[in-house]
């Protein structure tokens, strides 16, 4: 399937480049030792990598119905790079807080655009009966390619320095990535990955708003999926304080022990980690629902979650934090699987779309809420067992609307 694979490497190009950005910005704002970075300024940048999901992801789907997907594909490769650059250069001035956050925004709320015309054009370029198989493929060896560009940028700054112009090289290095996938891309001859027709309404705003309350309307019809919801918002709020706790500590509090790793070397094995829980997850989630049922695999994922976070994360030590992660991101990828196939059993086609358009937008706002009220209250250093504790508890709670949605609808 030769247009598969030239959309696979287009996609494993952008991925990379993702990689490489996320990591060298990381490494410019967050771990640079000529900045500070408090909690609210990784709060800002939670927000700047998880916003673009919820407000651009809306349109994104909307203005993809419309314009030939292809010429997206390039295009928006294009001004992603060029982006890069300007973020690039900004971080190379000192430049920091709103100024940089907004070129970072842009980066990130293209490189979703990009993202959604390649999971929209996948239809086109391999046949229906094919469409899960390729979807699992690209979905995990994407996740693992973004994991080798951060490190490659982890390297970079090693190479460069860990300074403002150290991080500004590593970071710009990006752009090859977005140029690549642009070239490839535009290899498709015109109009061929869609869309075939238009039968959105003309105005994008009255597009999304219709899709969005059409898609609440149809997941509260399903309850299954009214309820997995449930579980996942538990899971993205305290996911969400837990990061921002982890990142503080390998910052500010947790040293080198052998070969695990404290600051931005420690992030990268952090990514690692959370690549190996998302591939194990996607091993495993067939077979233990096929075994156990849906209800008892999330009812199971939350508690393991929540056991992890407090046996594991309490003591805040570097290998017991990097084993939680390991742990509470295979959960929550069990959990996401088990509520992604709700919503693709039991909505109808021709909602389902716009319910994963919703899923995105609430789910990353939450997080985006959690992160930035536990910033307003945990110490530097991150060592706030109390905020650890919330999170252990906001998964039993978890764990509890999930089974009252269920007993209600039963």
């Amino acid at each position: 399937m030769p247009g598969f694979r030239r959309l696979l490497f287009s996609r494993f190009a952008a991925q990379w480049s993702d990689g490489v950005f996320r990591a060298g910005l990381a490494g410019a704002v967050l771990f640079n030792p000529e900045r500070g970075a408090d909690p609210l300024t990784i709060a800002g940048g939670f927000a700047v990598l998880l916003l673009p999901y919820s407000v651009i992801g809306p349109f994104a789907g909307a203005l993809l119905d419309r314009w030939d997907r292809r010429r997206v594909l390039v295009l928006a490769n294009l001004l992603r790079g060029l982006a890069i650059v300007l973020a690039s250069a900004a971080v190379g001035f000192g430049l920091a807080g709103t100024e940089l956050f907004v070129l970072a925004l842009l980066v990130e709320g293209i490189s979703r655009f990009v993202g959604s015309g390649m999971s929209a054009s996948l239809p086109h370029v391999v046949p229906r009966h094919t469409l899960v198989t390729a979807n699992a493929v690209a979905t995990t060896l994407g996740s693992i390619v973004s994991v080798i560009g951060g490190g490659c940028a982890i390297a970079l700054r090693a190479l460069f320095g860990t300074g403002n112009s150290g991080s500004a090289w590593a970071t710009s290095f990006a752009v090859l990535g977005t140029i690549v996938a642009a070239v490839v891309a535009a290899r498709f001859a015109r109009g061929s990955l869609g869309p075939d027709a238009v039968d959105e309404p003309d105005d994008a705003f009255v597009a999304v708003a219709r899709g969005l309350a059409d898609g609440g309307r149809a997941a509260l019809a399903a309850p299954t999926v009214t309820a997995g919801f449930v579980a996942l918002f538990a899971h993205r709020a305290s996911y969400g304080i837990s990061l921002l706790l982890t990142v503080l500590l390998l910052r500010y509090s947790f040293t080198d022990l052998g070969l695990l790793k404290a600051g931005l070397p420690g992030l990268g094995q952090l990514a690692v980690g959370a690549a190996a829980g998302i591939l194990l997850a996607g091993f495993c989630t067939p077979r233990l629902v096929s075994r156990f049922g849906r209800h008892r695999v999330v009812l199971a994922s939350l508690l393991l979650a929540a056991v992890s976070q407090a046996g594991l994360g309490l003591p805040m030590l570097l290998p017991t934090t990097l084993l939680a992660a390991f742990l509470i991101t295979a959960a929550g990828q069990v959990l996401k699987l088990c509520v992604d196939s709700a919503v693709q059993r039991d909505v109808g086609d021709e909602a389902r779309g716009r319910v994963f358009a919703l899923y995105d937008t609430l789910f990353n706002i939450t997080q985006v809420v959690a992160v930035s009220i536990a910033a307003a209250v945990v110490p530097l250093d991150g060592r706030s067992p109390a905020l650890l504790l919330v999170a252990t508890a906001v998964y039993l709670l978890g764990g509890v609307g999930y089974l009252l949605a269920i007993r209600r609808n039963s």
